[in-house]
């Protein structure tokens, strides 16, 4: 079936895939490329240098510029706006635009601003409204001017009400294998409170190094890596925090707010630590030293080899 395009739209390109409609007062200049069954609404203007996957929908309002990239099955709502250069001037042109890809399966929503440069991850969600100044993970909603994390899609949240408890008590089953969460012991009286963790019994392995995560500004994100060999346990001492588990077919999240809270990061889980409290320690222990190829910092090659 041949693309619907609109007698009162000005189509140049033609490069306009199968079942892909267009519709009126749309300008889509000589070279850009638009693949099959997209959907392009009223009012949309799409530059020469501009690529779009198949079954993509751009609402109303929308102006694509070259240097942009929407991959398949992507949304994109009423009036976002697109930007490619940083510093614009009147008649004046940077010998290449800045390059932005809005990856496979995210949604732009409407009246979002996304800055020059900027990719947004695959599956990522934009709110509405929100300004984009940096790039935003795989899964990752973002909200706000500027844009910060508020949460992942498709993830379940792990509250000590939702959890299912195991047949030992004091310890959690997560979905994700290999993953632990334990209840530690606490000790109060009048004197104040103490929290302990013996290694074999809490403490799944023998550290050989600790780190501490610290005055971390509200809206920003650690972690963001997974590790092919070492195991983490993780305690917020102060405060508290969230922590995203991915292991490339589910994701779920743990609140650690108290020292009584213990979790065990196993190797190829991808995990992030967001949402800090202003006075959140994360206190970190690793099963081996500092090595940084064991890191997998890339989320696209940790799913690669997740799949292999």
């Amino acid at each position: 079936m041949k693309a619907n395009i609109h007698p009162l739209s000005d189509v140049q390109s033609n490069n306009i895939g199968e079942s892909t409609k267009i519709w009126q007062f749309t300008v889509v200049l000589k070279r850009a490329v638009i693949g099959i069954n997209c959907n392009i609404c009223a009012q949309v203007f799409i530059e020469n240098e501009v690529v779009i996957g198949d079954n993509v929908t751009i609402k109303n309002g929308v102006q694509l510029w070259d240097g942009i990239t929407i991959e398949n099955n992507v949304f994109i709502g009423p009036n976002a706006t697109f930007t490619n250069d940083r510093y614009p001037r009147s008649k004046q042109y940077p010998d290449d635009f800045l390059k932005t890809i809005v990856s496979e399966g995210a949604s732009i929503g409407a009246n979002a601003t996304i800055l020059p440069g900027v990719n947004i991850g695959k599956n990522a969600m934009v709110g509405a409204g929100a300004v984009v100044t940096r790039n935003v993970p795989p899964n990752a909603i973002v909200l706000g001017n500027p844009a910060f994390i508020r949460g992942y899609t498709n993830t379940e949240i792990k509250t000590e009400n939702s959890i299912n408890r195991s047949k030992e008590a004091g310890s959690i089953e997560p979905n994700i294998p290999g993953v632990q969460y334990k209840n530690l012991p606490v000790i109060s009286d009048l004197r104040g409170h103490l929290s302990f963790a013996e290694i074999n019994q809490h403490l799944p392995f023998s550290p050989k190094r600790y780190f501490l995560v610290y005055d971390v500004p509200s809206k920003d994100v650690r972690g963001e890596h997974a590790h092919k060999d070492l195991s983490q346990f993780l305690i917020c001492i102060k405060g508290s925090c969230v922590v995203m588990l991915d292991d490339g077919q589910q994701r779920e999240e743990y609140v650690l707010e108290n020292p009584g809270q213990g979790l065990l990061i196993p190797p190829m889980v991808w995990g992030v630590q967001y949402k800090y409290s202003t006075d959140a320690v994360l206190l970190v222990l690793a099963s081996e030293i500092y090595i940084e190829s064991d890191y997998i910092r890339d989320y696209k090659e940790f799913l690669r080899i997740v799949k292999k």
